[in-house]
């Protein structure tokens, strides 16, 4: 039973980032376009990079393939994008604090569970293993 359910809570969790990474290549323009609004230097580029970030750990936590590195690479997204993204203590309106507030507090979960993934002995149970 707690395989089933480790499984389960692998494809909700790297389903999520693999259909961000998705996401993040579907819609290239838009998201650069917001990432400038936001600051980030060389916006496009960092739209891939980080598309590229969540596809590979998606993936990695999804089957079980290389799970460290795959849960490095989300950190490596959800940490700078957290607090350059989400940095509800500079905006003003109310409205649009709240929401960047509810980001960056979804952000800071699911670098919790990144966290976590580190703690799990490997090879993790119904996973690809070469």
């Amino acid at each position: 039973m707690e395989s089933i359910l480790f499984l389960l809570g692998r494809i909700l969790f790297g389903g999520y980032f693999l259909m961000s990474g998705l996401n993040h290549f579907a819609h290239v323009a838009m998201l650069s376009g917001y990432a400038q609004s936001k600051g980030v230097p060389a916006p496009k580029l960092a739209v891939i990079v980080t598309g590229l970030l969540l596809l590979l750990g998606g993936l990695s936590v999804l089957f079980g393939l290389y799970p460290t590195i795959g849960a490095l690479a989300l950190l490596l997204f959800l940490l700078p994008v957290t607090f350059m993204m989400h940095a509800y203590w500079k905006v003003q309106d109310p409205q649009m604090q709240m929401g960047e507030r509810m980001n960056f507090m979804k952000n800071l979960a699911l670098v919790g569970a990144a966290l976590l993934l580190f703690a799990i002995s490997q090879p993790w149970p119904v996973s690809v293993n070469f």
